[in-house]
């Protein structure tokens, strides 16, 4: 089954607009979020993995980025090639 949600390349992120609120409402899913973001990093700074992650932009589209997470802080996941997404626009991580 293919996944409806764009794929977008790494290098098209600084065009898009992304909110200042949480698209995530439940505590529970921030918290799962959290968590594979940390994942993420590991896979990444440890294996050279990738990961797809589907983020929002503030119009409300969905998108997906295949990518690997060099860094993460309170407020943002650093990228390969130095790209980066709001942690608060970050619907879910896939891990292949």
């Amino acid at each position: 089954m293919t996944n409806p949600i764009p794929l977008v390349e790494k290098e098209q992120l600084h065009a898009f607009n992304f909110a200042q609120e949480d698209v995530l409402t439940d505590l529970a899913a921030r918290n799962k979020r959290r968590w594979d973001i940390s994942r993420a990093t590991s896979l990444g700074n440890i294996h050279r993995g990738k990961v797809e992650i589907t983020f929002q932009t503030a119009d409300g589209e969905k998108k997906r980025v295949d990518t690997t997470v060099w860094a993460v802080d309170d407020l943002f996941m650093v990228l390969k090639a130095g790209r980066y997404i709001p942690i608060n626009s970050v619907l879910g991580v896939e891990f292949f």
